[in-house]
């Protein structure tokens, strides 16, 4: 059960304070062991689980054979769990505006994550050769097709970057679906909780079998959405 909003912004409000030093931490240590930037990911999203207090329950496991992970959108705690629990190094792609942040911007920077330009035409050419980058250095790209985060109950439609980077490179997905981390932390009403989230793995995907995976994937993902919410 929910508790009250004015209880649910107070934990919201430790939740920013958390967030803003050990982030401010993680950076510096990035700084000086990027070599080391997947283990301290690792270490942070372990310790991110406790300090948030997220109860998690997963359904199904990954193909550690997949190349491309992509996940439905709602908290900043999508990542942390993800860091926290999938087995490979993955490279996060993400809008141009984080990276561009000052001092914060580099958790992008020094880990070599990938960041985007949704205004530029041309950051679909930066996105192709950076996901080889990484994919040659044996790390799983990991997307949120919607572009941004929704409601927690309705995917938006999917951005078609994901699509085009998949269907070119040939890649193998592993979709999952996230049910509840917009309770855990909901940034745009600034509401948290201490609460219980489910992630459920689907079966992995080869775009190459099908022309029309992508349009029948956000339809799966929305369908277990919609189940594990009623």
């Amino acid at each position: 059960m929910k508790k009250p909003k004015f209880t649910q912004r107070l934990i919201a409000l430790y939740f920013s304070i958390n967030f803003f030093f050990t982030i401010s931490f993680v950076v510096i240590l990035m700084y000086f062991f990027r070599k080391h930037h997947k283990k301290i990911r690792y270490i942070w999203a372990k310790l991110q689980l406790i300090l948030l207090r997220v109860r998690l329950e997963v359904a199904g496991e990954p193909d550690t054979t997949a190349k491309m992970l992509l996940l439905n959108h709602q908290s900043v705690a999508d990542i942390v769990i993800m860091e926290a629990i999938y087995p490979a190094d993955l490279a996060w792609v993400a809008k141009k505006e984080i990276g561009d942040m000052p001092f914060f911007g580099h958790i992008l920077d020094y880990p070599e994550m990938i960041s985007i330009d949704r205004e530029d035409r041309k950051s679909l050419i930066q996105l192709m050769k950076d996901a080889k980058d990484r994919l040659s250095k044996g790390r799983v790209l990991a997307i949120f097709p919607e572009g941004t985060r929704g409601d927690g109950t309705k995917l938006l439609k999917f951005k078609a970057g994901a699509k085009i980077v998949a269907e070119k490179l040939d890649l193998k997905i592993q979709p999952a679906v996230f049910i509840g981390t917009i309770d855990v932390f909901d940034s745009k009403n600034f509401l948290a909780n201490f609460s219980k989230v489910k992630l459920v793995y689907l079966d992995p995907i080869e775009p190459s079998k099908d022309s029309d995976w992508y349009k029948k994937l956000r339809n799966d993902m929305q369908n277990v959405l919609d189940k594990e919410l009623s």
